[in-house]
């Protein structure tokens, strides 16, 4: 059996060199769309796994961004281009704007140099705060990104609970222990003798809003106590 973590690509890989190892997978785009499965309900083949909802949550988290600064004239978007997901994320994040009457400004990086330039950006055309989108990338790169927002003294809301634990101001998305959770229990039915044909891809709904009250306080950053009461944590 092959489990695989940190998104869409290492499920793809190992789907690419075998079709008869069992393969359960995570990831946070459409596993139809990228061709893991060929549903969610009869994945077919020798794959399965957890689909966790992190692209489909732009919406919420521009909506809780905006709750936290509601006069803010301009929010940075931040979206690599290389993502499979790119077209439904500016989508949605537009979308979502346009319902909030938000004015939004898209920069894209998919690498080291281009989220610093990005940032930098950013900051030129004074963005009051900004959107981190999902993306398996960005995630491996949370510590570089979570510096760069603390240097140019941004506000801003990622997807995962990591990027707040690192000094992120908030985050919003699913619980990642609970998806992993929902995959061990897979393996352990398909090392019992079912198969990932038979197992309709799990789509994991325990999700977590978190905020940093040390990096609200270094930004100088009031946090409205409705949003604080609907935090599930709070970190001091």
């Amino acid at each position: 059996m092959i489990v695989t973590a940190g998104g869409q690509a290492s499920g793809l890989a190992a789907k690419a060199v075998t079709s008869t190892i069992p393969i359960v997978f995570n990831t946070g785009e459409d596993p139809v769309k990228l061709g893991l499965v060929a549903s969610l309900n009869r994945p077919g083949g020798n794959v399965t796994g957890v689909s966790m909802f992190l692209n489909e949550m732009e919406t919420k988290r521009l909506a809780l961004l905006h709750e936290l600064m509601p006069s803010a004239a301009l929010i940075g978007v931040l979206i690599n281009p290389e993502s499979p997901s790119i077209e439904t994320q500016q989508n949605d994040v537009h979308a979502a704007a346009r319902t909030l009457r938000q004015q939004i400004h898209i920069v894209k990086a998919s690498n080291d140099r281009e989220i610093d330039a990005a940032f930098a950006t950013l900051a030129q055309r004074k963005v009051t705060a900004v959107l981190v989108c999902s993306n398996a990338y960005f995630s491996s790169r949370r510590n570089q990104i979570v510096a760069l927002a603390a240097q140019h003294a941004l506000p801003a809301i990622y997807d995962q609970r990591e990027f707040a634990a690192a000094g992120g101001l908030m985050s919003y998305g699913t619980d990642l222990p609970d998806a992993y959770r929902l995959m061990g229990s897979y393996a352990g039915r398909i090392l019992k003798g079912e198969k990932p044909a038979d197992l309709p891809v799990q789509q994991s709904t325990k999700f977590g809003f978190v905020i940093n009250l040390r990096t609200a306080k270094s930004l100088h950053v009031e946090i409205p106590p409705t949003l604080l009461a609907r935090a599930d944590e709070v970190i001091e």
